[in-house]
């Protein structure tokens, strides 16, 4: 069976993103910055290989343990399942090319018809609860695997249902001071994970965590 898994960025003090992050507020001094702190969050992947050579940025970058890991999470996923805050900051910021090029399931209340993408990518907006958009997602993916995308809700939602396998963070050395904390609002008994590898960069250290 395919396995759930998250994939993500976080900072040093235990958030997914920085206070005030959406696309209006970029920059705007009032919610400290949180374009800078996500800059700095996720400066790793700007310049690894893979990442170029998927959103199309052109030739070149770094190459290594960190682009070999970066490259198999990729091709390993499926189908992907995120929040609906997720997907609106990516509207209107990912490329026209959206870069999951699977079936991507998105939790939300709003009733909206499927939308195709250039390159693969097919959202779906379910109005159901996680326990659907994952048995979607598992139909989809054809014995690949389904990564939990985010935001911070949709993963701790999906902790609480006890349905994770494995979760890969990449813990860049950055401090938020606040916004969306990971691990929180979960629920007894918590799922149990142990260390199966670890990657060092200069940016980040990329651990995955297997469940127990």
């Amino acid at each position: 069976m395919s396995k759930v898994f998250v994939n993500i960025g976080l900072s040093l003090d235990g958030y997914m993103a920085p206070e005030g992050m959406t696309m209006e507020h970029w920059d705007r001094p009032e919610y400290k910055d949180w374009g800078a702190k996500w800059g700095a969050l996720m400066s790793w992947i700007i310049n690894q290989q893979y990442f170029r050579e998927n959103l199309k940025l052109g030739p070149g970058g770094e190459t290594g343990p960190v682009n070999d890991m970066l490259r198999n999470t990729t091709e390993r996923i499926g189908a992907n399942i995120m929040g609906k805050r997720m997907f609106e900051q990516g509207e209107v910021a990912w490329p026209e090319e959206a870069p999951f090029h699977t079936p991507v399931y998105v939790l939300t209340r709003e009733k909206r018809e499927a939308w195709a993408r250039p390159g693969g990518t097919t959202f779906y907006f379910v109005n159901d609860g996680p326990e659907s958009a994952l048995a979607r997602a598992r139909e989809s993916a054809g014995g690949r695997d389904i990564r939990i995308a985010g935001g911070a809700h949709v993963i701790q939602q999906y902790l609480n249902l006890r349905v994770i396998d494995e979760l890969e963070i990449s813990l860049a050395p950055v401090l938020f001071g606040g916004g969306r904390r990971l691990f929180e609002n979960l629920r007894e008994p918590m799922p149990r994970f142990r260390i199966d590898k670890v990657v060092d960069g200069p940016a980040a250290t990329h651990v995955r965590y297997v469940r127990e």
